[in-house]
Formats: structure tokens, C-alpha cells, sequence
């Protein structure tokens, strides 16, 4: 089991472990958005300081319907305890975790600022 908070902005924020194969790895504090299908983002320059390596360009379709090119990166998260390698997309916003990445979780929040937010494996 997992737990983050909602923080001032009504936002669901968890800390995830991000870094690739046996390099270091650096603790980020990520909005869970239900919206997003992929794993991760993060911004452009924290996937230099990590030295993840490009994997390839792929279409993404932003909430408003515009369609955009995003690089995609290979990484190592610790989720849930257990090592594993994801796709990351770059993007100019704030680290976001989506629902690749929550596939087979249940997330609860207490959707209030300074609330509890759960991800736990669905058994």
C-alpha cells in the first residue's frame, strides 16, 4: 500500500522513486490524473538529470482534443515496493502519474486539503 495527500490545490499527490536501471534514483512528488493513460511525465529537465533514455515519439491527445507529439523515455519506478520499468512522457507540466501506471490499484482520497490518498493492489 501507498499513501500520498491532497494538497492545497485539490490535488491527489503521491511520491514516487524515478530513476533508470542500476543509476540513482530520485524521489518526486507526482498529481495522480485520471485523465492521463499513460504511466508518467515529467518535465524535460528532470528526465536529463536522471539520464533516462529515449525510447520513442508517440501521439497523445491533450484534455482539450488537440493532439500532440510527446518524447517517450524508459524508466525505473518503485511502486508498491516492487522495481518496475515504464514508458515516461516528456511534458512541460508537473509530474503526473496516470492510470497505466494505477492499472490493477484502488485509489481513495479524502478529497479535502491535507486529506489521505490510498493506492493499493486490487487482490
Amino acid at each position: 500500500m501507498m499513501q500520498g495527500f491532497v494538497n492545497q490545490n485539490c490535488e491527489a499527490m503521491i511520491q514516487v522513486a524515478v530513476g533508470y536501471a542500476n543509476k540513482r534514483k530520485q524521489m518526486i512528488n507526482a498529481v495522480i490524473d485520471t485523465g492521463f493513460t499513460g504511466f508518467l511525465s515529467l518535465p524535460q529537465s528532470l528526465i536529463i538529470s536522471l539520464e533516462l533514455p529515449w525510447y520513442f515519439r508517440d501521439v497523445g491527445t491533450l484534455g482539450d482534443g488537440s493532439e500532440v507529439i510527446f518524447e517517450m523515455y524508459k524508466a525505473t519506478v518503485i511502486w508498491d515496493g516492487q522495481e518496475r520499468i515504464i514508458d515516461v512522457a516528456a511534458s512541460e507540466a508537473d509530474p503526473l502519474i496516470g492510470m497505466s501506471l494505477l492499472y490493477g490499484f484502488r485509489v481513495q482520497i479524502d478529497a479535502v486539503e491535507g486529506g489521505v490518498v490510498t493506492i493499493e493492489a486490487i487482490k
